[in-house]
């Protein structure tokens, strides 16, 4: 538990000294002896989609950055704090491919490993294209639609078992990255 917290230094409040304390609830948190605030490291949501075109191939972005740079996945991102998943969903699609696209449902959820914020709960949408021209854009490097049958390996844990549940494929998800 404590690894957790091994990179946090200064209160991110008022700049106060942090230090490894026991709390109410008998599980270590970082707190600022300066100002009381105390550090929660907590899962960060972020959301994926998932869009099929009419001859039944997958939108893949390539990623421009870390993490997983220079791999496949599909169209996310971490979601903003002004803006429900659904929301931050389509503002996703539109920033890194160019297209408008509207929600279709809800796929599931997937609480995995992110080499950024320690954990992450993703949240999968089907969604349908409603406009737009195909682009990279954001942080993609490319994006295109894949043939089912010739998918390339995609970067992300969670966005396998959303394709897996959208497809009926059995892209490997055992293992939390």
């Amino acid at each position: 538990m404590t690894k957790l917290y091994s990179d946090v230094s200064y209160c991110q409040r008022c700049g106060g000294k942090m230090k490894l304390n026991v709390d109410y609830e008998n599980k270590i948190r970082s707190v600022c002896d300066a100002c009381g605030f105390v550090l929660y490291r907590n899962p960060i949501p972020a959301v994926a989609m998932v869009v099929l075109n009419d001859k039944h191939e997958l939108l893949l972005v390539l990623r421009k950055y870390e993490p997983r740079a220079g791999m496949w996945a599909l169209p996310s991102g971490y979601a903003e704090i002004f803006m429900s998943p659904e929301q931050n969903a389509i503002a996703e699609l539109s920033e890194e491919t160019g297209l408008i696209g509207e929600i279709d449902h809800r796929i599931d959820w997937f609480y995995g490993f992110s080499p950024i914020y320690y954990r992450v709960i993703s949240l999968g949408f089907r969604m349908k294209v409603t406009g737009g021209e195909l682009l990279a854009g954001d942080d993609a490097a490319d994006a295109r639609f894949f043939p089912l049958d010739a998918l390339p390996e995609i970067a992300f844990a969670a966005h396998r078992h959303f394709i897996n549940l959208e497809t009926g494929l059995q892209l490997n998800t055992g293992v939390i990255e």
